[in-house]
């Protein structure tokens, strides 16, 4: 069994029972800036940082084509290919939104993906710490540059 790995301790049971209910890939949890503050399935640090650095900005584009649309914001998102699927959903949790980036393969389907997604947006809620109780920042203190390497190199340049 794949183990979560997590940035802060109060996410990995609601990501556990979420990977183990839906069978997911790859799972990552982190803010709209692309900080993650779990993961799982992911094996090389680029990975995780190209992931997140592309989930944050697939969801902020398809902010803007919400806004563009008269809606508020899309609050999930599914793209399917002949193998995998990816699932990326937003939650309100006490310390603001956080972005759910799901790899789900043949042994899963969007349904359960979705099905499952909404029990993990309640857990997180009740799990997460209020505002206040936030230790020291989530960032590490070259994630700019670390992410700049990632990118260039999933690309690259």
């Amino acid at each position: 069994m794949r183990r979560t790995r997590a940035v802060e301790a109060w996410t990995v049971e609601p990501l556990d029972r979420f990977v183990g209910e839906t069978g997911a890939r790859l799972t990552l949890l982190m803010t709209p800036a692309g900080q993650v503050l779990a993961q799982q399935g992911f094996t090389r640090a680029v990975d995780v940082m190209a992931s997140a650095a592309l989930g944050a900005a697939i969801f902020s584009s398809t902010g803007a084509i919400a806004r563009m649309l008269g809606e508020r914001e899309f609050r999930a998102l599914n793209h399917q290919g002949r193998q995998y699927g990816v699932f990326l959903g937003a939650l309100d949790a006490p310390r603001g939104k956080l972005l759910v980036l799901v790899v789900y393969g043949p042994d899963s389907s969007l349904g359960l993906v979705q099905l499952f997604f909404a029990d993990l947006a309640e857990q997180l809620v009740v799990a997460a710490p209020e505002p206040e109780e936030r230790h020291g920042p989530i960032l590490a203190a070259d994630f700019e540059r670390e992410l700049d390497e990632s990118l260039a190199s999933l690309f690259g340049r």
